[in-house]
């Protein structure tokens, strides 16, 4: 597997890759890759010659008062893990590397980077856009894979994509969950045994939705209460949002539909946790 550094280097190598027939698939993460990320990797890798895993922990989407400096960083086992899951190349760039010094292009996409997480957090979204542009252009992919999990960023860059006519399909994947039923997620490693067990009770909220949804509830009122009811009745976890809405505008919908998103996010002491789910 390749280590790339810089941008010229990605590049000259998914242009070699594509000059032997290869479809380059980009999996772009922030490291601390868990078996989310894996299953991201294999999936680029049944479909993708060549495969890219882009390691950055990207200062654009963090707040000034968020996680960024004790986000974990663990480039050995990261490297390790895309290797063995299939990845041809890993890319991880320096910040100035994607960031050159006096940078002034930013990439928003209006109106969805103001919902869900959006609104939770002011210009998060404007930094996912921007970095994940760079990623696209610099890879020259042809699929990037993303997980379900992040269902508002993945509805912010198909927007950016088709908007800007970017030649790549977005690829996303279900949800990985442990098997109490947590969604997988880096920041899990923040919470201690007690907030990991407290942790549990955003996957039961998204449970019981579609539990009702299953027996033909469909309003959103009523859903977004059985939700509530759930998060409200755990000691230590406090509702950030809880919405049902239309996954392509993150728009708010009065009933539940085939493709419908229902999704919510909460915190486990200081740890921000979201999970979703797709009415079927």
């Amino acid at each position: 597997m390749e280590i790339l550094r810089s941008v010229a280097e990605i590049r000259q190598w998914s242009r070699n890759a594509r000059s032997k027939g290869c479809v380059v698939g980009l999996v772009p993460t922030m490291g601390a890759l868990h078996a989310g990320h894996a299953s991201l990797i294999r999936a680029a890798s049944e479909s993708c010659g060549a495969v890219v895993v882009s390691i950055f922990v990207n200062p654009t989407q963090f707040g000034p008062n968020e996680d960024f400096a004790r986000y974990p960083r663990t480039f050995e086992a990261d490297s390790a893990l895309a290797e063995a899951e299939g990845a041809t190349a890993f890319f991880a760039p320096s910040v100035e590397e994607l960031y050159p010094d006096g940078a002034k292009t930013f990439i928003e996409v209006a109106g969805l980077s103001q919902r869900l997480d959006g609104n939770s957090r002011p210009g998060h979204f404007r930094g996912v856009a921007t970095v994940v542009a760079k990623l696209l252009i610099a890879a020259e992919a042809d699929r990037a894979f993303f997980g379900q999990k992040d269902a508002a960023q993945v509805a912010v860059l198909r927007r950016m994509v088709a908007d800007m006519r970017l030649p790549v399909e977005i690829v996303v994947c279900p949800i990985v969950r442990e098997l109490d039923g947590l969604a997988l997620s880096s920041r899990n490693i923040f919470l201690s045994p007690a907030q990991r067990t407290q942790a549990l009770v955003l996957s039961r909220a998204i449970r019981q939705v579609e539990v009702l949804v299953a027996a033909g509830e469909r309003s959103s009122r009523t859903l977004i209460d059985a939700a509530r009811k759930i998060i409200a009745a755990e000691t230590g976890v406090r509702e950030d949002y809880i919405e049902l809405v239309n996954w392509a505008t993150l728009e708010p919908v009065e009933a539940a539909a085939p493709g419908s998103l229902f999704a919510l996010a909460a915190y486990v002491g200081a740890t921000r946790l979201i999970d979703n789910t797709v009415i079927d």
